[in-house]
């Protein structure tokens, strides 16, 4: 998928949504443990109940690693569900992958040629080479996490490397990386301080925002300061959605959830 036609469905929808599936056996609904795929089950439901406020999905691969080969058929019939059914809707594998080059290589053949994604998180630490075989696949987007939502960030992230943020020198550092027009950037929405500086360096670049919902994000300040006039966002919200109940009507819950982050989203398109 182009950043063209992502853009085209963000505003076909009103909506720059990404609802993240990390799914836990543990906080699923307990009558989906009897199905004989009770990861698939949980997604399918969920896709079908809010395919139309969204324009993407992230399975964190974590959640789906963890329960070894049943997760990971799980996660596979997920991705081809959705490429069947809803080839519209852009696909993110958030496995925060990064090795060097010859690894990355099988990295990204595996997430954008097997599984089919339309993107796939990197870590950024091994520099250039452990990320350009990602970038080098046409039509598939490299999403680098540049800073990130969680309290450790500020151990690395924002130190003063040559009299700048750690994150800067990689923002601009990427730009330099052969095929960079596919990049993207994971920016934690608890870090809406920091955007403007941010489109100062990569002014059109597509952000994944993860942190809206059970981390505290503001989405109103994540725009004010990030949105571009293709939108460039997309804002990611995963329990606060898909866990939204644990009933039998599990679904339409987590639909009525996705309802409200969207029709914010149209009212600040709208403005």
């Amino acid at each position: 998928m182009t950043t063209q036609q992502l853009t085209e469905q963000i505003k076909k929808k009103k909506s720059f949504l990404c609802i993240g599936l990390d799914v836990d056996l543990n906080k699923i609904p307990k009558h989906l443990l009897k199905e004989e795929d009770p990861i698939f089950a949980f997604n399918k439901a969920i896709i079908d109940a809010t395919h139309h406020l969204c324009v993407a999905y992230k399975p964190n691969t974590a959640f789906y690693e963890a329960y070894g080969l049943k997760g990971w058929k799980a996660l596979e019939k997920t991705i081809m569900y959705l490429n069947v059914k809803h080839p519209e809707i852009f696909t993110i594998a958030d496995a925060k992958r990064g090795d060097i080059g010859n690894t990355s290589s099988m990295y990204a053949k595996a997430f954008f040629e097997d599984l089919a994604f339309d993107s796939v998180t990197v870590a950024p630490y091994m520099g250039k080479d452990s990320v350009e075989p990602f970038l080098a696949f046409e039509n598939k987007h490299t999403i680098l996490l540049a800073l990130t939502s969680n309290a450790g960030a500020f151990d690395f992230q924002t130190q003063m490397v040559n009299k700048h943020e750690l994150y800067k020198q990689v923002l601009e550092t990427s730009k330099s990386w052969h095929n960079s027009e596919n990049l993207m950037y994971v920016v934690g929405a608890t870090k809406a301080e920091y955007l403007a500086d941010i489109r100062q360096i990569i002014p059109d670049s597509f952000l994944l925002v993860p942190g809206v919902g059970a981390q505290g994000g503001n989405l109103q300040e994540v725009c004010k300061y990030g949105m571009t006039n293709a939108v460039g966002l997309l804002i990611n919200s995963s329990r606060g959605i898909i866990y939204a109940s644990e009933d039998d009507y599990f679904a339409e819950a987590a639909a009525e959830k996705a309802r409200d982050l969207q029709s914010q989203m149209e009212a600040i398109l709208s403005e």
